[in-house]
């Protein structure tokens, strides 16, 4: 039987910055770190691009070092799965059998791939873990072509990512440009412009059928021969443990306060792996950033601290496709209509601002590329309410 005053289940951002705020508001006792990865926590972002570019290997990726840990006296414990949990008894069990004991939680699993709902959809390659860029980056080695199923924002990093090793990458995806549904055409063409200027072929309007070794089926018929196939059509928060002890949950998240506390006694959750309640926008709102699942450890470690805080800043991000940082901030809840600004004279690919309005004209979206002081203006026109500079 373990003891810990803090018990932390996750390795990515909610659950170290959970540790730090935690400690930086003079918690004390024990704080345990719990991560089913055999390794000790790491930056994601870089999977999809630094590490899967060859740019940076697995021990320069570190989310802390180990002097972090070891000041911040935070215990680590990896390959290490939670099976079960206790609210009432304030106790989780553990695969190897042991249990934990604990005063606060904070759940911070995060999210898996989905898998890609096609016959053969389980052999396309995934890219959430360490584990995975290791292997997708292994299998480009010998690749020459690949196709990339799924036009998120992992998706075109790590299109551009693997065509930067000159294999010969194609996108698949429904949509008539990449995230054009969700962001409008405008950012869609945007998008469209990044891919090829980082060498990547993306193929509008196309469902994958089937996948096989060496080849994917289209629904036009069309069947594409390739050396590798990455699936990348979105995440399942894992919540499964939160939902097996009766913590309430919505659309799969676990529901928490601004505060990041769930409906069971000194649990808190933040994270991918949460929806919570944002003070500023007046509402709950789901974020898969890394930003926020940041800061919203923070705020979940201070208030097991017993120290007041609260997640109130615009959800936002940042994301390079080839060479150029695309940053994005917005309520996410949708928009009326869009403003574009062009900051160059070549069209597509220069550097751009589209301001997302409601039907009001209050900014509530922005997305730039190499636009930083709009993308800092933008965050405060959100908060505030306030329109776009137009």
């Amino acid at each position: 039987m373990r003891e810990t005053d803090l018990l932390i289940i996750g390795s990515g951002p909610a659950a170290v910055s959970a540790a730090q705020g935690y400690r930086n508001n003079d918690g004390r006792g024990r704080v345990l770190l719990v991560t089913a990865d055999a390794h000790a926590p790491y930056m994601r972002p870089s999977l999809s691009k630094d590490l899967l570019q060859g740019e940076s290997g697995p021990d320069e990726i570190d989310l802390q070092p180990q002097e972090w840990f070891d000041e911040h006296d935070v215990e680590v414990l990896t390959g290490t799965e939670v099976t079960s949990l206790d609210p009432e008894g304030h106790r989780v069990a553990t695969a190897d059998g042991s249990d934990i004991t604990y005063r606060h939680l904070v759940i911070a699993t995060g999210a898996s791939p989905s898998p890609l709902p096609v016959p053969g959809g389980d052999t396309a390659l995934m890219l959430r873990s360490l584990d995975d860029a290791l292997a997708l980056r292994d299998a480009a080695d010998g690749a020459t072509s690949a196709v990339v199923i799924g036009a998120g924002f992992i998706g075109c990093e790590a299109a551009a990512s693997l065509a930067s090793r000159g294999v010969s990458t194609t996108v698949v995806a429904p949509e008539p440009a990449p995230q054009s549904s969700r962001l409008g055409s405008d950012a869609g063409s945007h998008f469209a412009a990044l891919l090829e200027q980082a060498g990547v072929r993306y193929s509008a309007g196309a469902q994958v059928e089937s996948v096989s070794d060496g080849s994917v089926r289209l629904d036009s018929g069309v069947t594409l021969d390739v050396d590798l196939v990455v699936a990348a059509v979105g995440i399942t928060p894992d919540s499964g443990l939160a939902a097996d002890a009766g913590i309430t949950l919505d659309d799969g998240r676990i529901l928490v306060d601004s505060s990041m506390r769930t409906s069971a006694p000194d649990v808190f959750a933040a994270g991918d792996v949460a929806t919570a309640f944002n003070d500023t926008a007046g509402r709950h709102i789901p974020t898969e950033h890394w930003q926020d699942a940041d800061d919203q450890g923070a705020v979940a470690g201070t208030a097991a601290a017993g120290v007041r805080a609260q997640w109130d800043s615009v959800p936002g991000f940042w994301t390079t496709i080839g060479d150029r940082t695309v940053k994005y901030a917005a309520w996410g809840d949708g928009y009326d209509r869009t403003h574009h600004t062009d900051h160059g004279t070549d069209g597509p690919g220069e550097s751009f601002t589209i301001w997302y309005l409601d039907a009001d004209g209050v900014t509530v979206g922005a997305l730039t590329l190499d636009r930083d002081e709009d993308y800092e203006a933008a965050t405060s026109l959100i908060e505030e309410g306030k329109p776009a500079p137009i």
